[in-house]
């Protein structure tokens, strides 16, 4: 995946208050995208970036990590509903499967994906993968849009 002409390959984010105006530069840049796949360590940032695009697209459940859950579903007050998903507990992609991933890939709906590694090979080819990393001040996180064909 490019960068689109109206978002960069790569955002430094200062502090938290920025978030919503990168989160509604992306969604603005990627109007055709539906499935985003976040990469990153351990507390770098992608739940929280993940609260940001659902306030811009109008959430009205409250965001939560879906560790647990591997799935959370949330409503938006046009109507729509947008999944958020949390792979970090999946031991093997039939976890995936048994879940009915295809029902939420493949609904047109939005679907936000934590910790996506192990689900490479059945994430759509149309997957917007973003790499969200602590810069050394430990303050920054730095956002990248990733190629296609990355492996992460």
């Amino acid at each position: 995946m490019k960068s689109d002409e109206n978002f960069p390959a790569q955002v430094l984010i200062q502090d938290i208050s920025s978030l919503e105006n990168v989160a509604k530069s992306l969604l603005t840049a990627y109007p055709d995208h539906r499935i985003f796949a976040f990469y990153g360590k351990m507390g770098a940032g992608k739940t929280t970036f993940i609260k940001k695009l659902c306030e811009y697209l109008q959430v009205t459940d409250e965001v939560t990590s879906p560790t647990f859950a591997i799935v959370n579903v949330y409503a938006t007050t046009p109507g729509d509903e947008i999944f958020h998903f949390d792979f970090y507990r999946i031991n093997h992609l039939k976890e995936i499967y048994d879940i009915g991933y295809e029902d939420y890939f493949y609904s047109g709906s939005y679907c936000f994906i934590e910790w996506p590694e192990l689900a490479e090979e059945i994430l759509p080819e149309a997957t917007l993968k973003i790499s969200l990393e602590v810069s050394e001040d430990e303050i920054t996180r730095v956002l990248r849009i990733l190629p296609v064909n990355n492996k992460v």
